[in-house]
């Protein structure tokens, strides 16, 4: 009798026990992580169309709003084009005294800030038969916390941009663009940029309406370094640096204004 107690004793427990062993813990519902958010890319500053206020920009702008018509040569730019009327200004009377042209620096000028003159009509009512272009330089300048202010390709395209906008405002226009000149004392990262900038604006030469030129190795040493006597600040130049401007288009401008 005891151990048929004990049998049915063992029995009750395993009886008892099997459900809790065979039951499985209902799905715990877990929402998905969220996915990542796609990052968006920045609209290019370099073409955002920028007003660059100062007294400089509503000069350039009134000086071609009362004086349209037809010019020899317009050149368009930064304080490096601005730079004709101060240090180059004699360079300036010895190659373009006798010819009719129109100076359209602006210091601090970025490719956006050309772009805000087109669009405002800076152009419109000019004819030159040639322009000279040179910017993009204060583009690779670096932020406060010493990032880069624009990428290498959104400095191209804002000069392509400019190109692009001569080319349909000034379509009889013959254009001439700068390589952007070398800066600094010597070798750097951000005159690397810039020669890898060049190497991409230098592709725009069509042989037809528009041409590249390149001269900054004229305007460095034999060591890499840049001579106070061309470039006071290893920016601006003087009158020495104007003189090797002026030289190195000279052929091409004769060429072109025929």
């Amino acid at each position: 009798m005891k151990n048929k107690l004990q049998y049915f004793l063992v029995a009750v427990v395993f009886t008892l026990s099997v459900p809790a062993f065979a039951q499985t813990p209902a799905a715990v519902a877990t929402n998905p992580p969220p996915a990542a958010a796609a990052a968006v890319p920045r609209a290019n500053p370099a073409i955002a169309f920028t007003k660059h206020e100062g007294k400089r920009t509503d000069l350039v702008m009134q000086r071609a709003k009362e004086a349209p018509g037809a010019y020899d040569i317009a050149f368009i730019g930064d304080s490096i084009t601005e730079g004709w009327e101060k240090s180059g200004s004699n360079v300036w009377q010895k190659f373009y005294g006798s010819r009719k042209c129109i100076d359209l620096g602006v210091g601090g000028d970025r490719t956006e800030h050309v772009l805000w003159r087109f669009e405002n009509g800076q152009l419109d009512g000019l004819k030159p038969k040639a322009a000279v272009l040179m910017i993009g330089t204060n583009n690779s300048n670096k932020n406060k916390d010493g990032t880069d202010a624009y990428s290498d390709l959104e400095i191209l395209e804002g000069v392509q941009a400019i190109v692009k906008q001569l080319r349909t405002r000034l379509p009889d226009t013959k254009l001439i663009v700068l390589g952007i000149f070398p800066r600094g004392e010597t070798f750097s990262t951000q005159r690397g940029r810039l020669l890898q900038i060049n190497q991409a604006l230098a592709k725009l030469d069509d042989g037809k309406m528009i041409h590249y030129i390149d001269f900054g190795s004229q305007l460095i040493e034999a060591n890499g370094s840049i001579s106070k006597d061309i470039m006071p600040d290893r920016l601006h130049l003087s009158e020495k640096g104007y003189t090797i401007w002026a030289e190195a288009i000279e052929a091409k401008l004769k060429e072109l204004l025929q």
